[in-house]
């Protein structure tokens, strides 16, 4: 038994937490690394320089508004998250406007961004955009001439 802040926990409970710690630890790491390459791998389907930033906490957002075919100040939209209330919304919707654009120039409906909030379904979506069938190219998805 340990005595945690007056309270008695016994060794089974300490264990049990420490593979639940251990599980989400392994799921996060493999997460990070589907996404991180599927990034990377829609970066190198746009022909996006610079693939491997998907790997980098930040800069993965830069080379996603380099993909959108965006300025990559549309990173500083993650430091309007910290301003209360409406912060995490503006954040939000800059990410579903950047997938937005990405789906766009994959070929892909627009929309898909918006599922892109739904959990699961965007680690499938994220695999269809990053390794599914390329779709022809239309006006639509054929970026700017400069």
């Amino acid at each position: 038994m340990v005595d945690l802040l007056g309270f008695e926990i016994s060794d089974a409970i300490i264990q049990l937490i420490e593979a639940m710690l251990i599980a989400f630890l392994v799921t996060f790491m493999i997460l990070y690394i589907y996404v991180g390459a599927a990034v990377m791998a829609i970066a190198k389907r746009t022909q996006t320089p610079q693939a491997w930033l998907a790997f980098i906490p930040i800069a993965n957002v830069y080379l996603m508004a380099k993909t959108a075919d965006l300025s990559g100040w549309y990173t500083t939209s993650l430091a309007l998250a910290a301003i209360p209330f409406i912060g995490p919304y503006i954040t939000t919707a800059t990410l579903v406007f950047i997938w937005w654009r990405i789906a766009e120039r994959l070929g892909r409906p627009g929309y898909w961004s918006v599922l892109m909030l739904i959990p699961m379904v965007n680690m499938v979506l994220l695999g269809i955009m990053a390794w599914g069938k390329e779709l022809p190219a239309t006006p639509e998805t054929m970026p700017e001439i400069k």
